[in-house]
């Protein structure tokens, strides 16, 4: 069902990013773990800091009309991917999107953002 709700739209696009994120760190959980590819890791690293560092331009048109702290919440996830990628720490592009309470299996900071888009949407 395509609607025409903003925080239905930014909702799916925030789901399609966060899923691209998630297979390129099983792509690099794979590289790095199966293959000893350190290299490869942090090259993959760099790319979800890439994706997330954009985040907040490709969706910007989506996220005009809604709340500010939706917008600010965006802001903040681009601004530290780009802080990871100006000091080129793998471990911090590594750590994105998950607090220090992560447990493997939850979901991460991106994923709850867009459970909480989506309540706001009603959907």
């Amino acid at each position: 069902m395509v609607s025409g709700n903003p925080y239905d739209l930014l909702a799916d696009r925030l789901e399609s990013i966060s899923t691209q994120i998630r297979e390129i760190e099983a792509e690099a959980r794979k590289v790095l773990y199966e293959n000893n590819d350190d290299a490869g890791y942090k090259e993959l690293m760099r790319r979800k800091a890439m994706v997330l560092a954009g985040l907040y331009d490709e969706v910007e048109p989506l996220a005009e009309s809604v709340k500010n702290e939706f917008k600010e919440r965006l802001e903040r996830f681009s601004l530290s991917a780009s802080q990871s990628l100006e000091v080129g720490s793998v471990f911090f592009m590594s750590a994105l999107l998950y607090p220090d309470d992560y447990k493997d299996g939850d979901p991460n900071d991106l994923e709850l953002f867009v459970t909480k888009v989506r309540a706001v949407s009603g959907r």
